[in-house]
């Protein structure tokens, strides 16, 4: 019997009747067989949008379809990825003195319950070197200032670049970006930070919350963008509080939704289940069996 192995098709193209029935036809046609399927077609804006998981039964190798698929791209001028939904998408995480969200992804990562393989930590202070290097990640400590932050983010991209990185998460990296770096990394980087704006800027924004008897904390993660804190939105939550708790509970709280939103975005972009459409995001539902760990426990 030949091996079956699992794949995965992402497409964005300009809405045309019959796209759907051409690519389940294609996908037949070169012995496939589709596990999960999910499509949205955007009135507004007049984009199509699929992701479709399959597998070949036929012996069909990557680079095949990938070539074969290539007609049927260019008919209805698609952007498209076909990719192996068994390997890993190389991450470089970014920190700085807020450690919850690094810790929560390094044991995400330690068990298998994120697709991904975290390449490298960089950081601007050496708060967490230890915990990374325990976990057998190389660490990076470039400071940033005010006058060295372009050869800083000279030095960043340089570790992106030769880790192999496909995506750069701001695990609570409290340094503004370049619009430079941005530009570069346009869709590959993601951030997260407290859903309080714009209502509540600057420093202590939950003890400002706490203050107005806020009764949700929320936390919201998205691609970064020129435009700080406003790039398309992946994923977002929220946790209810009461009169009775303090601020010091807001700030704790506040920690762990962070921590959760941001897992559920990389998740998603890992698994290719995110696609930019202007100013947002189509985010399809996860596959089956895509948030089975390897280690449960």
């Amino acid at each position: 019997m030949t091996q079956t192995t699992s794949f995965a098709l992402r497409v964005a193209c300009p809405s045309i009747r019959g796209v759907t029935a051409d690519i389940a036809g294609f996908l037949a046609s070169h012995g496939c067989n589709i596990g999960d399927s999910a499509q949205f077609d955007d009135a507004d804006t007049g984009r199509y949008f699929m992701r479709v998981s399959f597998r070949s039964e036929e012996g069909r190798t990557l680079e095949d379809l990938r070539a074969a698929f290539l007609p049927l791209a260019e008919q209805y001028r698609m952007e498209h990825e076909i990719f192996d939904e068994t390997v890993k998408r190389k991450v470089v995480l970014m920190v700085s003195r807020f450690g919850h969200c690094l810790n929560d992804l390094l044991y995400r990562w330690r068990i298998g319950a994120l697709p991904i393989d975290i390449v490298a930590v960089i950081s601007n202070h050496l708060d967490y070197q230890k915990v990374v290097v325990n976990h057998d990640i190389p660490f990076h400590h470039i400071n940033v200032t005010r006058e060295n932050k372009p050869e800083a983010e000279a030095k960043q991209m340089r570790i992106v670049e030769e880790s192999g990185a496909e995506l750069v998460v701001l695990a609570r990296y409290m340094q503004v970006l370049s619009d430079e770096m941005c530009q570069k990394m346009s869709g590959r980087i993601i951030n997260i930070h407290h859903s309080f704006l714009p209502s509540f800027k600057g420093a202590n924004p939950y003890k400002q919350a706490f203050q107005r008897g806020v009764k949700l904390i929320g936390a919201t993660s998205h691609y970064v963008t020129a435009d700080l804190d406003e790039g398309p939105i992946i994923e977002q939550d929220t946790v209810r509080v009461t009169h009775a708790q303090s601020a010091e509970d807001y700030v704790s709280m506040g920690r762990d939704v962070e921590s959760q939103v941001l897992a559920r975005a990389i998740h998603a972009h890992a698994h290719g289940r995110v696609f930019i459409n202007g100013n947002k995001t189509i985010v399809f539902p996860p596959s089956p069996g895509s948030f089975v760990s390897e280690r449960m426990g």
